[in-house]
């Protein structure tokens, strides 16, 4: 039985890491490959949805012959599109996105695109792996263009997929084989260094040092004043044991993700805190 796997991006549907992945991802045993991706670059657009207007939709051919679907929409859209029928009763038992054109650590994931489209998996109860490479000059200098060479990273991310394809075939649990031991409603974050990977750890979050500038652009006629505000000389706190630290030594980091934002040390504290008094504050008019 065949694992259905949908991949998409936020780069876009033509995306250089979209193509090295699917290419590797075809060359896998036991999978069935659709692709649902957006028709240009939605880096940075987190877990934005289209809820205003009609998705639209097109086939998207490629060199190979094959095809995918591009959408107007997010990242995120390409998974819901997937989910609720737009291959008809196909549905993804498993999704993958990337290859994101640079690395998303530490607080990055929150802002990312690529893993976002992972997570909208994990809402659907399908595990998914959210795949990024660090840029050639290791920086956020986006603006430019790189030569990128995915193919270790590409390679690396379609074994990840295949242990979880395995752990995902009935009887697999009793083939003596190791399952990969992910948890429902969760994802994993796979960051690959540029070059050579001298090992692969599992990690959790880093904390970024963020350098953003604002920097002024022009100002129209009427007032309105534009800039850039960005940087690409981010810093991080080089804690053992994050996937930021793990990165910078040139290891691959594998981060599992959750959707529970809960701060669960702090549910105690708060609720001894006394907020019922609050009501009976607005009650006498205080």
């Amino acid at each position: 039985m065949a694992t259905r796997v949908l991949l998409t991006n936020d780069d876009g549907i033509r995306a250089t890491g979209l193509v090295a992945l699917r290419a590797a991802l075809l060359r896998l045993d036991g999978i069935d490959l659709r692709v649902v991706a957006p028709d240009g670059n939605r880096s940075a657009t987190a877990r934005s949805i289209t809820v205003r207007r009609p998705l639209a939709v097109r086939d998207e051919a490629f060199e190979d012959g094959g095809t995918g679907l591009a959408t107007d929409g997010m990242p995120t859209d390409c998974v819901r599109l997937a989910m609720h029928g737009v291959f008809g009763d196909w549905r993804p038992d498993l999704v993958v996105s990337g290859i994101n054109h640079g690395a998303n650590l530490g607080e990055d994931v929150t802002y990312s695109g690529t893993v976002a489209a992972a997570l909208e998996a994990a809402i659907h109860d399908v595990p998914g792996v959210a795949v990024s490479m660090a840029s050639p000059h290791g920086d956020w200098n986006l603006r430019d263009e790189f030569t990128w060479d995915f193919t270790v990273a590409a390679e690396l991310a379609a074994r990840v997929v295949a242990e979880l394809h395995r752990g995902l075939l009935p009887g697999a649990a009793n083939d003596g084989a190791p399952i990969v031991p992910l948890d429902e409603r969760t994802i994993l974050n796979l960051n690959v260094p540029q070059g050579e990977v001298s090992a692969v750890e599992v990690t959790r979050l880093g904390r970024r040092r963020y350098r953003d500038e604002l920097e002024p652009v022009d100002t129209a006629p009427d007032g309105t004043r534009t800039y850039w505000l960005y940087g690409t000389r981010h810093g991080f706190e080089p804690r053992p044991g994050t996937d930021l630290h793990a990165m910078s030594e040139g290891r691959a980091s594998i981060t599992p993700l959750h959707l529970d934002l809960t701060h669960d040390s702090s549910i105690e504290p708060l609720t001894g805190h006394g907020f019922e008094r609050l009501l009976d504050e607005l009650a006498a008019g205080g």
